[in-house]
C-alpha cells in the first residue's frame, strides 16, 4: 500500500525475524523497559542487539565499560 502524503510514520523493512524463549529475567526486563520507554518489544529488541554488539566490540578492543554517577564515581561493568 503507497504511503499517504500527510503519512509522518517512517516504515522500517524486516530484514531478519527472530523467534525467543526469554528467560524469567529477561521478560522481567522487557516488561520494565516497555513500562519506563513506551517503546514496543521489536524496538527494545532492536536497540539491546545493536548496543549489545556495540560493547562487545568495544570489549574486544581491549576497551572498558565503566559507568559514572552524577557525582563523578566510577565503576566497572562486566558482561557475562
Amino acid at each position: 500500500m503507497p504511503a499517504r502524503e500527510n503519512d509522518t510514520v517512517d516504515r522500517v523493512t524486516a530484514v531478519d525475524r527472530l523467534n525467543v524463549a526469554l528467560t524469567a529475567q529477561a521478560s522481567e526486563a522487557l516488561k520494565k523497559l516497555l513500562k519506563r520507554t513506551g517503546f514496543k518489544k521489536v524496538d527494545i529488541a532492536n536497540r539491546a542487539l545493536v548496543l549489545y554488539e556495540f560493547i562487545e566490540a568495544e570489549l574486544r578492543a581491549g576497551n572498558a565499560l565503566v559507568i559514572r554517577d552524577p557525582n563523578g564515581g566510577e565503576q566497572g561493568v562486566k558482561i557475562l
